[in-house]
């Protein structure tokens, strides 16, 4: 199976699903594929969406229902989150609209908010803006990055395998600097 058939059958899936989970790294091998015209960017933009506007919905609901006693059992969470919960006092509406550009915090701010109890209907409302807007710019920006490599390497055909690895790569690096440092000497404690 060629890497074209291969981005072609499941690319729409692996975005939907990464984004899902995290993000960033997918979204942008999906703008670099969209450039690459092996899926469309409109297409990439929506599964996006749909999938950071799930996984949110659904972590928020988990914050919702057991944040507050997870964080009594965990003392050292309730240090880490207290920032979170600065910024909902002072910024609410910025940070549910913002979250998922605050590189570290994406995936536990939705549970945070929802630990805060931030209405379920204002979480949504402005989820859907903050969701569309950052589907958009970061598909956008793998997509224009796409073309800022075509025009410094040239024919990026004969260097797209490079290139797709080089930002997995780059985005499975971040993904492990980041849980090693959660991961500190003071968490396992």
């Amino acid at each position: 199976m060629s890497l074209e058939q291969l981005i072609s059958d499941y690319g729409y899936f692996a975005i939907a699903a990464g984004t899902f989970f995290e993000g960033e790294t997918i979204l942008v091998l999906g703008g670099f594929a969209a450039h690459r015209s092996y899926l469309e960017l409109p297409w990439v933009i929506v599964c996006a969406f749909a999938g950071t506007l799930f996984g949110d919905q659904l972590y928020y609901y988990i914050g919702r229902i057991k944040g507050k006693q997870a964080l009594a059992k965990r003392p050292h969470w309730q240090q880490k989150s207290q920032r979170v919960f600065e910024l909902l006092d002072k910024h609410q509406i910025l940070l549910i609209l913002g979250f998922r550009f605050l590189y570290g915090l994406r995936t536990v701010t939705p549970f945070l908010i929802g630990a805060s109890k931030v209405p379920p209907l204002r979480f949504l409302i402005f989820n859907v803006i903050g969701a569309a807007f950052w589907a958009i710019t970061v598909g956008v920006l793998g997509y224009l990055f796409g073309n800022t490599l075509e025009i410094v390497i040239g024919n990026i055909k004969h260097y797209e395998m490079q290139a797709f690895a080089v930002i997995a790569l780059v985005g499975v690096v971040a993904w492990f600097l980041r849980h090693r440092k959660k991961r500190s000497p003071s968490d396992t404690q």
